[in-house]
């Protein structure tokens, strides 16, 4: 089993990136929070690694901070939730921001999440409330780049909801009325794609 990958990033797009270690190049997965915090192109990079066997195929996912690895590994534990469920609902909250929710029994944030209904809500807070008693929070932040929001970040975040399941035409109309609603100078690129979560969650 892969634990750990550190390498060269070579190519990256929204949730997935490409490390090359050792002449071999890795596929990785992870979520839209880990994602933003990550290098440029070009630059070193360590991640911790869940290794993800199926019959047809392995899958790496790869994540920046272990609480969130730790979280992902918990979720993909619950019926019903695999392990790209499990980085969706990454990508829509961030680890201390769930764990949060989880801890306080705030369905609703955890529902605003796309691809969990009531049900699944519920489940992950009955079978998660007493694993996650006393975890920090805090150490589940991840934060991406500083910086107001460019048109290729715009790009970026679109490319994001894309991947997540939505079409493109419904993705850029929750961009562009976040970005009404909040400025273009005043979000990060991770709060865009939160904030254009909840808008096409309502």
């Amino acid at each position: 089993m892969i634990a750990r990958l550190s390498g060269t990033i070579i190519d990256k797009s929204p949730g997935h990136l490409i490390v090359e270690t050792g002449g071999v190049g890795f596929n990785v997965t992870l979520s839209l929070t880990s994602y933003y915090g990550l290098p440029d192109i070009g630059e070193k990079i360590s991640l911790l690694i869940h290794t993800h066997i199926r019959e047809d195929a392995i899958a790496l996912f790869g994540f920046t901070e272990q609480t969130e690895k730790e979280l992902f590994e918990k979720l993909i534990n619950i019926s019903g939730i695999g392990p790209k469920l499990g980085i969706n609902i990454l990508s829509g909250i961030c680890a201390a921001d769930l764990i949060k929710a989880i801890l306080n029994g705030d369905i609703d944030s955890i529902v605003a999440i796309p691809g969990i209904g009531k049900k699944s809500g519920e489940r992950i807070i009955l079978e998660l409330k007493d694993k996650l008693k006393g975890a920090d929070a805090a150490t589940g932040s991840v934060r991406g780049k500083s910086g107001g929001i460019g048109s290729e970040s715009v790009s970026d975040a679109i490319s994001a909801l894309a991947n997540l399941g939505y079409k493109e035409k419904q993705a850029k109309e929750a961009v562009e009325k976040c970005l009404e609603e909040v400025g273009h100078k005043d979000i990060k690129i991770e709060e865009l794609i939160r904030e254009s979560l909840k808008y096409l969650a309502r």
